[in-house]
């Protein structure tokens, strides 16, 4: 068995306009002194991060993991949930979607497509550079507005969907395989990869391609009445990032898992910073710590109600508090001994 690394803290939630959270020195500093030993990088907010010098120079990324490094913290992973989101868009989001591209693509679907395969490529190439063997990020969706089947759904619509979806992303995964990086798909709403099935959907297309794995975060699947413990299980050889994080759900004789369009305040499901959701925690860390995960546990903050950095704060030490240090031994090794074959027979009376 393994001991999971960290804490981790995934940035994307923290960056802002103001210090520390606007530079990278200033961000990793806070990081570590809430508690964090390594950060999750948002690889398009260039705040904190050249993207373009990154895949093309080794130089830069020591240096930028160094920086890193002299202020407390390690680099854990590079997170493309933006670019990969627009690798695939159905035009009912075009609009809602084009300000997470470049402004010279926006309004052009076919550009921003292509440029958003590229900004995924280079955080690959960045990641090798990094000496880093995972990079988190969404699978886009073409076929989510369909997800709910009225009116019925014509055939072969969602198999053509899968189809263009993995021919979109296969490049890309052989690309992964070329940096010896996998790549971990965020299992969400909103992407066409938001379950099992779905996922499996994907990986049959793509011949069960090496490099396609999954990101792991319960709270999206209470969100969905998913069992989150027995995902772990099945898909336990493809999990390869985790991010921590909690959730609820409450519904009334009033609303349920679509939320009635309400605010995530007043939604029966809601995201909650750590130990203030519904999340059985301990038991995740269990089935990780039994299925080898020897990767990053980081925390992503979202939460309706509490500020972020008390949230962020909290975090670090809740997941300290549940990252397990795996035995070396059995406890019952005391008992134990050499194989006597003639003791053994005669206790079972042979």
């Amino acid at each position: 068995m393994k001991t999971i690394k960290g804490p981790g803290l995934f940035l994307a939630q923290f960056a802002g306009d103001e210090a520390p959270f606007n530079t990278w020195d200033g961000i990793t500093k806070w990081a570590a002194d809430c508690g964090y030993k390594g950060v999750q990088v948002p690889s398009w907010d260039g705040r904190f991060i050249d993207l373009a010098k990154a895949a093309s120079s080794k130089d830069y990324c020591d240096e930028f993991k160094g920086h890193a490094a002299a202020n407390g913290v390690e680099v854990t992973e590079l997170s493309t949930h933006l670019q990969g989101q627009l690798v695939a868009v159905n035009p009912a989001y075009d609009t809602a979607f084009d300000g997470f591209a470049a402004p010279e693509v926006q309004g052009d679907p076919k550009a921003r497509q292509a440029w958003a395969v590229d900004q995924v490529k280079m955080a690959l190439s960045a990641s090798k550079h990094m000496g880093i063997s995972e990079m988190a990020t969404f699978s886009g969706a073409l076929a989510w507005p369909y997800i709910y089947p009225w009116p019925q759904r014509p055939a072969g619509l969602v198999e053509a969907a899968f189809d263009e979806l993995a021919a979109r992303w296969r490049p890309i995964l052989d690309h992964a395989e070329d940096c010896g990086v996998d790549v971990c798909y965020e299992i969400h709403p909103g992407e066409d990869l938001h379950d099992g099935v779905t996922f499996e959907m994907f990986l049959e297309r793509l011949d069960g391609h090496a490099r396609c794995n999954m990101l792991y975060d319960p709270s999206h699947y209470v969100l969905q009445c998913l069992d989150y413990l027995d995902n772990i299980d099945i898909y336990k050889d493809r999990i390869k990032m985790f991010h921590v994080k909690d959730a609820e759900f409450n519904p009334t004789g009033r609303q349920g898992v679509y939320g009635g369009y309400q605010s995530w305040v007043d939604r029966a499901g809601r995201f909650r910073s750590l130990g203030d959701g519904q999340v059985d925690f301990a038991a995740i860390f269990s089935k990780m710590a039994a299925n080898d995960f020897s990767g990053w546990a980081v925390v992503e903050w979202e939460c309706c109600l509490k500020h972020p950095e008390d949230g962020a704060r909290e975090g670090a030490q809740f997941v300290k508090d549940h990252i397990i240090r795996v035995t070396e031994r059995a406890f019952d090794d005391f008992a134990g001994g050499e194989v006597d074959e003639a003791a053994n027979r005669k206790m079972l009376g042979l």
